[in-house]
């Protein structure tokens, strides 16, 4: 009898319950949650996301949740005001449609929850427990790490694992340092997304990690153009950018680069305010839409993880223009593929155009690593269901 087909008692599914950045305006963020889901439905286990919305993310909170991060906007209360009466059109629109994908696309909790307290009172009910993937474990908001990303809430008698988690970046701030090797107890098997969460949990004492995939890769391009009825049509080749941090270099390359091809420029965004950047402005898409220019796009200039990401599920010309603080990211999934010098150094160097990528070898590695990742899912699962 397959592990993926019963639990412990004859006839009953398995239950596995995520928690992950899924309630965020983030087209990466929604779409790594429902590659976990349909990962876990291929293997036959029953899933669900528990729908976990901090106070200050809530929708009707976020204009001051922005506001407080920002020196610019939050010196006194005429900037404020101006901030509030700029932002609040743009945030609502923004987050009604991602309410309504998500309610489209994933398979939430009956019950939302905002704090530890009201997790711990009405818990939901799951044989394993998973902190799920993206920036998980990294600051949230003005807090340097969020317990509930690492289960804290969940009964010590119960599985918990962690697929493909991050904390976005190099160092952890010495708060989270200190307290990482208690907050790490739970887990029978910890999978991180990055190499250099390996080294940071190593370093805290941490050996049973395991370095996996992003779930978004764990689907390949056929299952995600099933899936979400993405639709082909190469006939007009342009240069898709998704761009998702402030650089005004950014635009600049896009331009020179438009001019050295010959193509026009088509710009995904969730937010209004990039109408007024370069290119043709395509706001909010659908899911469907969204994968959709990237399938078709000739060239994908990106500074977005998952924008990498679906560049490589879709085979395209990728061109990586990094962002700050959160690079490793990206360093790190175009190391794995060897794809370091699809990275952009200097922007009045357009011979990118002329380097066509080895999709051959950069696909050979992928399905050798999706294989490797699922099956550390397999056992993590295997062992909860063992005990």
């Amino acid at each position: 009898m397959s592990i993926f087909e019963y639990n412990l008692e004859e006839g009953e599914k398995m239950k596995i319950d995520i928690i992950t950045r899924h309630a965020i305006a983030n087209y990466g963020s929604i779409l790594q949650a429902y590659a976990t889901e349909k990962m876990l439905d291929k293997l036959n286990i029953e899933n669900e996301i528990i729908d976990y919305v901090r106070v200050e993310e809530n929708s009707k909170n976020l204009v001051k949740t922005y506001m407080k991060n920002s020196k610019k906007w939050n010196r006194n209360f005429i900037t404020r005001f101006i901030y509030k009466i700029i932002q609040k059109p743009n945030l609502d629109i923004m987050n009604n449609k991602f309410a309504k994908y998500r309610k489209k696309y994933l398979k939430l909790t009956s019950k939302q929850y905002k704090n530890k307290n009201e997790l711990m009172e009405d818990l939901p009910q799951a044989d394993i427990y998973c902190t799920g993937s993206d920036q998980v474990w990294g600051q949230i908001a003005n807090d340097d790490y969020d317990e509930n990303y690492f289960l804290e809430f969940v009964p010590n008698d119960k599985r918990c694992i962690a697929y493909s988690a991050s904390f976005g970046k190099n160092k952890l701030s010495e708060n989270l340092k200190i307290k990482l090797p208690k907050l790490m107890e739970k887990y029978s098997d910890i999978m991180v997304r990055e190499l250099s969460a390996v080294k940071i949990l190593n370093a805290s004492g941490i050996d049973n990690v395991k370095l996996v995939l992003d779930p978004t890769l764990l689907l390949s391009k056929e299952e995600w153009k099933e899936n979400l009825k993405i639709k082909n049509n190469e006939k007009e080749q342009y240069i898709l950018t998704y761009q998702l941090h402030h650089n005004k270099e950014f635009d600049k390359y896009l331009k020179k680069l438009a001019k050295a091809t010959n193509l026009k420029v088509v710009r995904l965004s969730s937010s209004i305010y990039y109408k007024f950047k370069y290119g043709k402005f395509v706001y909010l898409p659908d899911l469907e839409q969204f994968l959709t220019y990237f399938k078709n796009a000739k060239y994908v200039v990106t500074d977005s993880f998952h924008g990498t990401v679906f560049s490589i599920i879709f085979n395209k010309q990728v061109i990586d223009i990094l962002p700050g603080k959160t690079r490793t990211r990206i360093e790190s999934i175009l190391k794995l593929f060897g794809m370091e010098d699809r990275i952009v150094n200097d922007y009045n160097d357009m011979s990118i155009i002329n380097k066509e990528i080895d999709y051959k070898k950069v696909n050979d590695i992928l399905d050798k690593e999706r294989k490797k990742s699922i099956e550390y899912l397999r056992k993590a699962i295997e062992r909860g269901n063992d005990e």
